[in-house]
């Protein structure tokens, strides 16, 4: 059972429409996997991104991350794919 919730959370990513890339290209969030900045409301057992939107304006490094995300009160953080303002694995931006 938890096989086959699993596989569908992933199978809901696959599905997601793919989201736009605000990161400027400059590394607010590394390349590969933890590639999309949000910014969290919570960030639970450090893996875990909880009510996570895309950053309000464009970001160009980690530090412009938490900036952005500091004018809400939110946590910046780089995601694997989140869906639904839910992240299932993220990490704090590298500088920040």
């Amino acid at each position: 059972m938890k096989f086959f919730a699993i596989a569908a959370l992933f199978a809901a990513a696959a599905l997601a429409q793919p989201l736009e890339d605000r990161s400027g290209g400059s590394g607010a969030c590394p390349t590969g996997l933890f590639s999309n900045p949000q910014c969290c409301a919570t960030q639970l057992l450090g893996i875990i991104g909880l009510d996570c939107k895309v950053p309000s304006q464009q970001v160009y490094d980690a530090t412009d991350l938490r900036n952005v995300c500091s004018k809400t009160g939110a946590q910046p953080l780089c995601c694997v794919a989140p869906i639904a303002g839910q992240a299932l694995l993220c990490q704090p931006p590298v500088g920040a």
